[in-house]
Order: C-alpha cells, then sequence, then structure tokens
C-alpha cells in the first residue's frame, strides 16, 4: 500500500534543482561577450579615429607631418596652425575666424526663426481642426525632400529681385524655408506625446490659447524643441550650396562651409586644413555636450509617440 506525502499547509515549496550550463552555452555567452567588446572598439576606432588623427596632425610642425604624415604621436607640440587658420587676411591668415562669426549669426538666426514659426505650425496641426489637416501634415516631410538644386534657381531669382543676394539675412530667410518643414515634422511628433487633457485643464483655468502654448505646451515639449533647435543648427552651419551661390562674390560675408572649402587647395599646409576642420566642429561639438541630456531626453519622446 502507497502512501503519499501531504505537504503542510504554508510550507515553502522545494526550490527546483539549478540546472549546470553546458559547455556550449558557456563558449557561446563568452563568445558573445567578447565579440561585442570587439564590435563597440571597432566602432568607436572607424567613428573617433579620424578626427583623432586630424587633432593629432593639427598640432604637429609641418616638416614632421610632410616627413611621416603616419606618425600620431608628435615630439613637440606646435599649434600655430590656429592662429593660421583664424587669423585675418591682412595678419597671414586665412579668415576663418570671421566666417564662423557669420555662420553662427545665419545658424543662431535661423534657429530662433524656425522655432518660433514651427512651434506655432505644429501645434495647430495637431491641436487644431480643419479642413486638409492630414494633407497638410503630410506635405511637411515632403517639401524637406525636395533636392536644394531645384529649388535654385528659383530662389536665386526671387533673391535677386528684391535685392538680398549677397545677404547674410537673405540667406537666413533661404535656410529658414529649407529648415521650416523638418522642424514642423520633428515637433509634431513631439507635441502628440503632451497630454490634451493636460491642455483642457489649463484652459479651464482660465488660459487663452497663446498662454497655454506658453506656460504648459512650451516646458512639457522643450526636450523636443532643444533636439529640432539643434539640428536646425546643423543644417544652418554646415550648407554649403545656397552659401557658394548667394555669396561667393562678397568674402566679407562668407560662412565656414566657404571658408573650409578654400583650405583644400594644395598650397595650404596640412596641419592648417585640420587646424581649421577642427576649429568649425567645436560649436556643433559644444552644442551637443551642452544640450546632451535634453536632446536625448528630446528624441525619446519623440519616439514614443506619432
Amino acid at each position: 500500500m502507497t502512501t503519499t506525502r501531504e505537504r503542510a499547509p504554508g510550507a515553502a515549496r522545494p526550490a527546483p534543482a539549478r540546472l549546470r550550463p553546458s559547455v556550449g552555452d558557456v563558449i557561446e555567452r563568452r563568445g558573445l561577450a567578447v565579440l561585442r567588446v570587439l564590435v563597440i572598439a571597432a566602432t568607436v576606432l572607424v567613428s573617433a579615429g579620424p578626427l583623432l588623427y586630424g587633432v593629432l596632425l593639427s598640432v604637429q610642425p609641418l616638416s614632421n607631418v610632410i616627413a611621416d604624415p603616419l606618425d600620431v604621436i608628435p615630439d613637440a607640440f606646435d599649434f600655430s596652425a590656429y592662429p593660421t587658420a583664424l587669423g585675418a587676411e591682412e595678419d597671414g591668415g586665412f579668415g576663418l575666424g570671421r566666417f564662423m562669426r557669420n555662420s553662427l549669426w545665419v545658424a543662431l538666426g535661423t534657429t530662433a526663426l524656425a522655432i518660433a514659426f514651427s512651434v506655432l505650425g505644429a501645434y495647430a496641426a495637431v491641436r487644431l481642426r480643419f479642413f486638409g489637416r492630414e494633407t497638410v501634415n503630410g506635405m511637411f516631410l515632403g517639401v524637406y525632400l525636395l533636392p536644394g538644386i531645384v529649388l535654385a534657381v528659383p530662389l536665386f531669382v526671387l533673391m535677386s529681385r528684391i535685392g538680398l543676394t549677397g545677404s547674410l539675412f537673405g540667406l537666413v530667410l533661404i535656410y529658414l524655408a529649407q529648415t521650416v518643414p523638418v522642424a514642423l515634422y520633428m515637433l509634431r511628433n513631439y507635441f502628440i506625446a503632451v497630454p490634451a487633457s493636460v491642455e483642457e485643464a489649463a484652459m479651464i483655468d482660465g488660459c487663452n490659447r497663446m498662454q497655454l502654448i506658453v506656460r504648459v505646451v512650451l516646458p512639457m515639449a522643450m526636450p523636443g524643441i532643444v533636439a529640432t533647435g539643434l539640428y536646425v543648427f546643423m543644417i544652418a552651419w554646415n550648407e554649403y550650396l545656397f552659401a557658394l551661390l548667394f555669396l561667393v562674390q562678397d568674402r566679407e560675408r562668407w560662412t565656414v562651409a566657404l571658408g573650409i572649402a578654400q583650405l583644400t587647395e594644395f598650397s595650404v599646409p596640412a596641419t592648417v586644413l585640420m587646424a581649421g576642420s577642427i576649429a568649425i566642429t567645436v560649436p556643433i561639438v559644444a552644442g551637443f555636450f551642452l544640450a546632451q541630456r535634453m536632446l536625448i531626453s528630446g528624441l525619446t519622446v519623440g519616439a514614443e509617440k506619432g
């Protein structure tokens, strides 16, 4: 006669026996760990290697670079290439410092105007109801997808008629037309993530539409606005085609894109070229570091909904 043992009420269940991993599982796990380290190291080397190489070349004497370009560890540091690249032409430089000031003015002006217009447009596209609303939302990105060369001739004729060729303000208007569609599309996704119930509560408390945008929507969507602003800034800072088309005849108003293009001539020392390339990268890198936390948060918010 067989008997069964009944487990007392409240008694803990016996822990299941832990299975020891097989040799194949151990080898696979360790192999994947090693492969992950190798992939990360290779990615860092490919992405950061050329930048580091350029930095090291820019602080070496020109004679050392000519003798052995692959010697990345300098025997002595020489920072004279930076004053040469950034200095004024009358002082023996290439004027890159003045070009950077021009680009900074253009990029900041474009960013401020594009964000101001895009915030209102994106909010209207998300919250207001009007005829053709979905069609307008779809056209935001469609306009941005048009290649710049298609718009070059009409824009040049238009700017010539109103007398804004060779003007930094005219270039700001051109960049504004190029960046507002993509900024509207990006901000639209961020505003969708803002709960409509919060806006309804604010309107019940007496906020009008403009107060609602300034006091409620903008603070909640600030990470997305910062991410969009940084993206617009990079577009305006690095743009070359329209800067060449409208400013090529007036060297005093050149931007960094035109300024760095002149350094690619064979008569320019490689150390000066590297110094100029590193110098124009600093504002973008600094902007990323200053807005890193809000930028990552803004990209995450924009990906959650929309």
